[in-house]
């Protein structure tokens, strides 16, 4: 499938595709005769693995980092929380983004029991 095909098959933009492209995380795809690129079913499974883990959180450059393992994730979707292997690339990056996570939270509970302090709406 073409470009636009295989965007809207994914959830996502053309532009998007290209993006995932140029920052390593989808292969470069097959192209035809007249330089088009061709998408198929792999290609939108791994665009919708990039877009889940995107949207739980993790950036670009975290996926960069895993962008070798994104396929086997696609291609087996339960192992994304099967392994526990501190030495498994995608730890490091979970605990990481986590932990980010966790700090963001903790500022903003902080922020928020100022604010309530200061105008009287605590509790």
């Amino acid at each position: 499938m073409r470009i636009g095909d295989a965007a809207a098959a994914a959830g996502t933009t053309p532009r998007a595709l290209r993006f995932y492209e140029e920052r390593g995380l989808l292969p470069p795809p097959a192209r035809t005769a007249t330089g088009q690129r061709r998408y198929g079913p792999d290609e939108v499974a791994r665009v919708r693995v990039i877009r889940e883990l995107l949207a739980l959180g993790l950036t670009v450059e975290d996926l960069r980092g895993l962008a070798d393992r994104l396929q086997l994730l696609a291609e087996e979707p339960r192992r994304r929380c099967a392994t526990s292997d501190p030495a498994s690339p995608g730890s490091g990056v979970v605990a990481r983004r986590l932990a980010a996570l966790d700090a963001e939270i903790e500022r903003l509970s902080r922020l928020r029991e100022r604010l309530a302090r200061r105008t009287g709406q605590e509790g």
